[in-house]
């Protein structure tokens, strides 16, 4: 009796173990009779990289090999930080009828935080019902260079003082106003300032310094002294480098010698330039300005010397008319 019921027991477990097997092929099978559509390849291409973000054209192409694909078919693109997996962005966009045995391409634009690295998530839903589904990942971003002109910064304006003047130079201190016209903190850039004459195009003097971190919509002063040959005219060229390459340029002016329209004409005088005025001196700049003195009504002069030399000059001559008359 225990050998017979043995049996049973088998019968039964191998028949419902084949039975699992053949509703798993049947799922198997209608899910595949389902799913005609293969995401069988993605491109991606950048169309342009800020300093905080980077806009990215991606294409996905989709293969049908079933019948035409219905009206209400779409691509779902969601993008998640690889970091902490929460979601980053999602967009879709629908699709035009993808014919049968033909290969559809959809092109759609995300942007991504320039920090980070990201898994895109592809999923193609007709009708609601998810289709197929494929997924890529992005890294590195923060490593492409970030487009000309574009890193949040704008040279917004330029001020110049004159500190001194002094054998025949010029000392300008020239305050540079920087905008942060981004979404975040600036990174902190090199600044190159130059003065080159507008005529000539020499190099009088340039110096280097920082951006500093400057906060979104914030404007920060970053000043540099410049020493110039006298009398000149210059253009103050300004350029902020990311690394080796210059991000942003500005420019304004400085008129030590406004040209003068003569004669009725209109004609403007030519200039004489001195190139040995462009020497630059390099301790130049270290010298401190030497204050001239010059002496005061108050004090000893040119006539308290002259008084004294008169009166040397008296008891010089009474000596020797004191000496003439002993001899006499």
């Amino acid at each position: 009796m225990n050998e017979k019921r043995d049996r049973e027991i088998r019968f039964i477990l191998i028949l419902l173990i084949i039975g699992s097997f053949t509703v798993s092929g049947g799922c198997i099978n209608d899910f595949e009779e389902e799913s005609s559509y293969t995401i069988t390849d993605i491109e991606m291409a950048t169309e342009s990289v800020k300093s905080s973000y980077v806009d990215l054209n991606v294409t996905a192409y989709i293969m049908n090999r079933g019948s035409d694909s219905e009206t209400n078919t779409k691509l779902a693109i969601k993008a998640f930080s690889e970091q902490t997996g929460l979601l980053e962005m999602s967009q879709e966009k629908d699709i035009e009828t993808i014919e049968n045995e033909g290969i559809t391409a959809v092109s759609q634009s995300i942007r991504l935080p320039k920090q980070g690295s990201f898994i895109l998530l592809f999923n193609l839903y007709e009708d609601e019902k998810r289709k197929a589904s494929s997924s890529i990942t992005i890294r590195n971003l923060d490593g492409m260079p970030t487009d000309l002109q574009e890193v949040g910064i704008q040279i917004s304006g330029m001020d110049f003082m004159v500190k001194n003047v002094t054998s025949g130079k010029v000392l300008i201190e020239n305050d540079i106003y920087v905008k942060n016209e981004g979404s975040k903190s600036t990174d902190n850039y090199r600044i190159l300032v130059k003065a080159r004459e507008i005529d000539a195009r020499l190099l009088a003097d340039k110096e280097w310094t920082v951006t500093g971190n400057i906060e979104p919509e914030a404007t920060a002063i970053r000043t540099v002294s410049l020493t110039v040959p006298d009398n000149y005219n210059y253009v103050v060229e300004v350029s902020v480098w990311d690394g080796d390459i210059i991000v942003m340029t500005g420019e304004d002016y400085v008129q030590l010698n406004p040209e003068k329209v003569i004669s009725n004409e209109e004609k403007v005088q030519n200039k004489n330039i001195q190139t040995s005025d462009f020497v630059i001196e390099e301790d130049f700049e270290t010298e401190m300005p030497v204050e001239e003195t010059y002496p005061s009504e108050e004090s000893p002069g040119f006539g308290a010397t002259m008084a004294i030399v008169t009166i040397l000059s008296a008891l010089l001559i009474i000596t020797k008319g004191n000496r003439r008359g002993k001899h006499e």
